[in-house]
């Protein structure tokens, strides 16, 4: 399979793996949806890579400290944009593209569209801004599938409790919150082709029978 337009590479090199990620708002079971789709693969003899962001190499998770603690103001949208995109530049060159160029699934807990989300719709900095820096680090590199995984306000805060509380980005104000749904299921409806919608209320192993079946064409 000759590689797509998003994925920028040697015209004589070829991929044949996936690139697939999970959004969405904190507490909607993303980590628990990249464990058991990575089990599914892996039973479909499809090596599967499990990866996050901010995180996913030794540069981008030196960078995931700055940005994921401390205090709420510690830094402003601007500065968590570049850091953001810093960190998504390692994590491109040192972990995803490698395992794209040799048939691996790459499965990414957060990707560019989470700052599209957070520090476009929530922090204010514009699309053409993010997208240009995401042009710039990581070459613009965008997933194959994004799946938004949505859950209710009630179900989300009781997850959070349920595993030991937020860290910075999770304790952003009702308002950025609010800003960050509204606008994580705007890219959703303007992209139909790469998003998918998938109600996260449902028990875990129904949200993954879920995805699997929009991921059957290339199973």
């Amino acid at each position: 399979m000759v590689a797509r337009p998003n994925r920028i590479l040697p015209a004589d090199r070829t991929v044949t793996g996936r690139f697939i990620t999970l959004e969405g708002g904190e507490g909607v079971g993303k980590s628990t949806q990249i464990r058991a789709l990575s089990a599914a693969l892996e039973a479909r003899d499809i090596e599967a890579v499990a990866t996050r962001e901010p995180g996913g190499s030794a540069g981008a998770e030196a960078i995931r400290t700055l940005l994921m603690e401390g205090s709420d103001d510690r830094w402003d949208s601007r500065s968590e944009a570049l850091l953001f995109a810093a960190a998504r530049a390692d994590h491109v060159a040192r972990t995803i593209r490698p395992a794209l160029d040799r048939g691996a699934w790459v499965l990414c807990d957060r990707f560019v569209d989470s700052s599209r989300a957070y520090q476009g719709g929530g922090g204010g900095i514009t699309d053409a801004d993010l997208l240009t820096l995401h042009g710039f680090g990581s070459l613009g590199l965008l997933p194959d599938r994004t799946f938004l995984l949505t859950v209710s306000a009630d179900e989300a805060a009781r997850r959070l409790t349920e595993r030991g509380g937020r860290d910075r980005m999770g304790n952003k104000p009702a308002d950025y919150q609010a800003r960050l749904a509204a606008r994580f299921v705007e890219m959703a409806m303007s992209e139909p082709s790469r998003w998918r919608i998938v109600d996260a209320d449902a028990a875990a192993t129904d949200v993954t029978a879920a995805i699997l079946a929009e991921l059957a064409e290339w199973l």
